[in-house]
This record gives C-alpha cells, structure tokens and sequence, in this order.
C-alpha cells in the first residue's frame, strides 16, 4: 500500500461557493457558505477574451448573468458590467462575476480553502490551464494551505502541470476506465474526484491503496454524506449546506 499524500482540506466543501443557497461561483455565494461554517469552496474558472480568470461554470454567459453569448468571446472590462446575482434573486441585484484574485483575496482573508475547478471553454483548455494555474500559484503564493486544482479535462490538468507542478491536481471523472491509475501518476494528481454513485467501499479502499485522496461530488443527500465520511472518502462537495452541518 501506497502513502497517501498529505490532505490538508475539510471534509465538506460547498460546492460553487454556496451551492444552491446563493448565486453559484459569486463572492456572495462565498460569504453564504461561509455564514454555514464551510471552511472549504469549490468554484469553476475560465478565462474572458483578454484572458482574466473569472468564475463562471457555463462557456455562456445566459444562464446565470444579464450577458449573453461566450464568456471567451468578451473582454473583462465589459463582463464586470454584467449583474450575476439577479438571475437568481432579486436580494442579489448588481453581484458581478468576480476575478479569481478577489476570490483568492477574500478566502485567504477568511480562512478558507479553495478547490478551483478548471472550467475550460471548449478549445481553450492548454490556454486555460496554464494561465489558472499562473494565477493561483501567484495568488496563493506562500499559503499555508495551497489551492486544490482540479478538472475534467486532461489537457488543461497537464497544462496546470506544467505551469504550477508544486500546486495539488485532483482529475474530476464521471467514469472509471482500467486506466485510471496510470492517468492520475501522469497527471501528477494527488487526488480523484467521483461522482459519489460510482463510490463504494471498496473501490475507495482501493483508490486510497494506490496513493490517492478521494473527494465525492455532489453530495446532497445527510445520510449520504455520512456514509461515504464513515467510509473514509476524504472530502465530500455538496449544495445542501442547510442539511449537511459542516460543525
């Protein structure tokens, strides 16, 4: 049995900042899963067109802001403008798609670990990987906990490596071919991200024999929750802070 590498992270993760409680991937959203206790967010980053790193989780603009059209296709000057908030309430008018050096800014300030999701426009992923990774190794540059970089995509995970090696990966999957071990030491991963109904104990066991960390998503049901924790998955991400007590 491998060593498991260190895991430095809370057990629960508030999945887009709040999960469905606030405006996903807004500082607003944040200091929601923050007023729960949740010490940990997970949140998507892209890239605009004059390549700022955002937090956005779709590659359109039309779901979850007033914009329409891709988020690549559009300088950051003009995205700051748009309102992220109201198109889930109107008690969140006038929330703007935040940098990622303001949500870096405001977790390092609070205590907070971050899980960035490496969220690619189709087409951009070396692109993106690279210049998310630049970025958190700047703006947690000397953190006592390092930000948790992750993904589905291959090439934007391999890029991250390449830009931020000593920053962890962690490969986001919806399935388990015979090859996952050999994908993870490639990636340099220290851990795998699953959808939690793909999870059982075993699997986890044997996951865990090979050296990695485990970290199951999207959790929303508390007798879920418990039961994968009692297994030993290392971080479950979940929308229901209101149902999932982080204390």
């Amino acid at each position: 049995m491998q060593t498991l590498p260190p895991w430095p992270y809370p057990h629960l993760v508030a999945h887009r900042g709040a999960g469905t409680l606030a405006p996903e991937n807004t500082l607003a959203a944040m200091r929601v899963g923050a007023s729960f206790g949740y010490k940990m967010v997970e949140f998507d980053a892209k890239l605009s067109q004059d390549q700022v790193a955002i937090l956005l989780h779709d590659a359109e603009l039309d779901r979850t802001t007033n914009g329409r059209g891709k988020a690549a296709d559009q300088p950051y000057a003009a995205l700051a403008k748009l309102d992220a908030g109201l198109w889930f309430s109107a008690a969140f008018r006038g929330e703007p798609i935040p940098t990622l050096e303001a949500v870096a800014r405001y977790t390092l300030s609070h205590n907070i670990a971050s899980n960035i999701e490496i969220k690619p426009t189709p087409g951009l992923e070396g692109l993106t990987g690279t210049a998310i990774a630049r970025q958190a190794k700047h703006d947690w540059h000397g953190a006592s906990v390092p930000p948790l970089l992750s993904s589905f995509s291959l090439a934007a995970l391999e890029a991250a490596q390449q830009e931020a090696p000593t920053l962890p990966r962690g490969w986001i999957t919806s399935k388990l071919d015979e090859n996952w071990r050999q994908t993870l030491r490639r990636l340099g991963c220290v851990s795998i991200h699953l959808h939690h109904l793909l999870l059982n104990e075993a699997l986890l066991n044997d996951i865990h024999a090979g050296g990695f960390r485990v970290a199951a998503w999207t959790v929303n049901d508390p007798t879920r929750a418990a039961t994968l924790l009692r297994w030993g998955v290392d971080s479950v991400i979940t929308d229901a802070l209101d149902l999932i007590s982080a204390e």
